[in-house]
């Protein structure tokens, strides 16, 4: 524990993150609650996110490709100014007297998740490459904790004090601020680009392709990182959902969902502290399997109870169960998957989650207004209780491999 926190690249790693992940997380909560107070919100709302959904998944292959062959340290500072620059943009905006339209809003709500569709994935490449396998555990709990601790609990609780009392350019003036920040102290982390050796012009999808090539002979592990997604996915689907959920069903103010926030992040905080204590004793795989059945029994109560107290209350556990799912499987792929690889892998996964958000918010968007929320939150509930059935065929054949490494948490793939 004490040899990580004596590095000066992870302090600083840390402290760049609080500050870019309060600022945008403020942000992305502002975004889609100033969309859905709007007359006909919830349904413009909804098409923003599956528009933003489509070209995200269009990118993906290229956020891999760029993360296996281009300086991790450069992506992370072109990330931080194209937030500071578009966020920087229309909070000026805002200060010379421009009401915000809806194509104000799209613009600024697409590109924050392109951002954390940038960000998150080169950190995670960035810190598997720079640091030692033996820090992994103890790196993907403090990064999560950081994590959820600023975009949730912070973000979220500023959010819920903010929202309807702070006009928006000074919201995007805050997040301006700290995309500055971050951005100054990721530039003085000292690093120099491991020797990728991988110079052949491809295709995107070609190089995409090769994560599914490189996983198709691991099947068993592809569809359990598969379902230890979905909790991650579901996360992403209800930042649309929520939002219309809280406002139309709860019939609640944007404090309730600036405060569900919070309290989420309280359950991944908690997970973040806890897992990798947890997964040293009872390995990776049975902990992604409990993240999994935890945050899949509270959507199926959120869907069954729609009360506004024991949604709150319900939001720890879906926290707790999707950090300690995203922790456990973060720290699966850095010690299975090798670093010249990571980017395409982790490309496969997020097009096949981008596919299953493409469909499912489209769907929604079409659905909700004839149904309400509920209907959408049970169909969630459902592929939920599919991934917990697919996670656990998956933790069954691994432990008949009797390898030893499937009790520690690291199963053994050989490379191409």
């Amino acid at each position: 524990m004490t040899s990580i926190f004596q590095d000066h690249r992870f302090i600083k790693i840390l402290t760049a993150n609080v500050f870019s992940s309060i600022g945008s997380g403020i942000t992305m909560f502002a975004i889609p609650w100033v969309f859905v107070s709007k007359e006909g919100g919830a349904d413009a709302f909804g098409y923003v996110s599956l528009i933003t959904t489509i070209v995200l998944f269009f990118a993906a292959p290229l956020i891999g490709n760029l993360i296996d062959y281009q300086s991790r340290k450069k992506l992370l500072l072109w990330s931080q100014m194209i937030g500071f620059t578009m966020v920087g943009l229309f909070s000026l905006f805002g200060f010379f007297g421009v009401e915000y339209q809806t194509w104000h809003l799209v613009i600024l709500f697409l590109t924050g998740s392109f951002y954390f569709s940038l960000f998150y994935p080169t950190m995670f490449a960035m810190n598997q490459e720079i640091f030692d396998r033996s820090l992994y555990k103890t790196l993907n709990g403090m990064m999560e904790i950081q994590g959820q601790l600023s975009t949730f609990i912070v973000a979220g609780g500023i959010a819920s004090i903010l929202l309807g009392r702070l006009d928006l350019h000074w919201i995007l003036f805050i997040d301006a601020i700290t995309y500055t920040i971050a951005f100054v102290i990721l530039s003085t982390i000292p690093y120099i680009q491991s020797n990728r050796t991988h110079t052949e012009r491809k295709s995107f999808w070609r190089k995409m392709r090769e994560g599914y090539d490189y996983l198709k002979d691991q099947p068993l592990l592809f569809f359990f990182l598969l379902s230890a997604l979905i909790p991650f996915i579901t996360v992403m689907i209800t930042n649309y959902l929520f939002p219309i959920y809280i406002e139309s069903t709860l019939k609640a103010s944007g404090s309730i969902y600036g405060l569900q926030g919070m309290l989420f992040g309280i359950g991944s905080l908690l997970a973040g502290i806890l897992i990798p204590l947890f997964i040293k004793r009872f390995g990776n795989v049975q902990i992604i399997l409990i993240g999994i059945v935890t945050f899949t029994i509270s959507m199926i109560l959120v869907s069954i109870f729609p009360f506004t107290l024991l949604f709150l209350i319900l939001s720890i556990f879906r926290g707790f169960g999707n950090a300690s799912t995203r922790v456990a499987r973060n720290t699966l792929m850095m010690e299975t998957i090798p670093n010249e690889k990571i980017g395409r892998v982790n490309s496969l996964f997020e097009t096949i989650g981008l596919m299953l958000r493409i469909t499912l918010i489209g769907s929604f968007t079409v659905m909700i207004p004839k149904t309400g929320t509920i209907p959408a939150v049970s169909i969630l509930s459902f592929i939920l209780l599919l991934a917990v059935f697919m996670a656990m065929i998956s933790k069954r054949y691994f432990h008949k491999t009797s390898n030893p490494s499937v009790k520690a948490g690291m199963i053994d793939v050989p490379s191409k």
